[in-house]
């Protein structure tokens, strides 16, 4: 934070698998939620992972590095099966709670420092392995467009550049 209690975000990377079956799934919601921005444009460096969520931290890192940041600079977007589909989290200096995304970015990073922005997934019980590589549907996918709305109204409005 800033001495006037502002964040201080710089860059924004949504995290996701790389091939094009996964990318209308809940797993990358991240992905999701930059191409979101990118409709919106936000006057904010925006990146999508290109590497395998449980290889996020090594891209993070080289990219902190390309663009001369610390880790708490950055936003990182992912979802979260703990939370119920539509809902939203941010929050800084969080352990990874299980995600693997998360916790490749706190062990290549050697932080967990860093702000994370978290999008609920969880619409039914059972282990998160079960749906969260399957295709979003439309109904979903209208309650996730609502949250990126919500977070972006919420969050977005008090950082700066």
């Amino acid at each position: 934070m800033d001495p006037n209690g502002k964040k201080e975000i710089r860059l924004i990377i949504g995290l996701g698998n790389p091939l094009p079956e996964y990318q209308k799934t809940y797993h990358n919601t991240g992905h999701l939620f930059i191409d979101y921005l990118n409709n919106e444009k936000v006057d904010f460096e925006l990146l999508k992972t290109d590497v395998y969520m449980n290889q996020s931290g090594k891209y993070i890192r080289a990219a902190l590095k390309k663009y001369g940041l610390r880790p708490e600079e950055v936003l990182v977007v992912h979802d979260d099966s703990d939370l119920p589909l539509g809902k939203f989290r941010f929050s800084f200096g969080r352990g990874s709670a299980g995600h693997q995304g998360a916790e490749s970015v706190i062990n290549s990073l050697g932080t967990k420092n860093f702000w994370r922005l978290r999008f609920g997934i969880r619409k039914q019980k059972g282990k998160a392995g079960e749906f969260i590589l399957r295709p979003i549907n439309a109904k979903d996918y209208l309650l996730l467009e609502e949250a990126f709305g919500a977070s972006q109204r919420v969050i977005f409005g008090s950082l700066t550049r």
